[in-house]
């Protein structure tokens, strides 16, 4: 996956990255939970739409590997916000739940910051993700 991408791509997959950024922003300082706004909001859903509908313009390309992770980023999350719900849940008849609930999601909004970050910061330096 060395094969250089067009320059519209790259600003393709900055604006995926920033959509996400936005999503996870929306989250942090309104009223919404960050994880909730970045598997909710629009910015993200659009962003996951942009993903699927132009992956295969980047097949082949270092940039595949971006769309992966952002793809990836996204389904992990909502994966994961359901099994923080399906522990939480049953744990809220003893009050437990309401805490193992705020720090689940508390602790998946910190965790798609990162991966958003991590996947930017390596597209600006126009090096590929080499881990899902």
């Amino acid at each position: 996956m060395t094969v250089e991408a067009p320059s519209s791509l790259v600003r393709l997959t900055h604006l995926v990255y920033a959509l996400h950024a936005i999503g996870l922003a929306i989250g942090a300082f309104g009223a919404a939970s960050v994880v909730g706004s970045f598997l909710l909001g629009w910015p993200s859903i659009i962003a996951v739409i942009i993903n699927y509908v132009k992956r295969s313009d980047v097949r082949g390309t270092w940039l595949e590997s971006h769309f992966r992770w952002q793809i990836r980023t996204f389904w992990y999350a909502l994966a994961w916000v359901v099994l923080v719900g399906i522990v939480s849940l049953p744990l809220t008849v003893i009050v437990v739940g309401f805490a193992t609930w705020a720090v689940g999601l508390f602790v998946l909004g910190c965790w798609a910051v990162y991966r958003i970050a991590r996947g930017w910061l390596r597209l600006n330096d126009h090096q590929p993700m080499h881990t899902a």
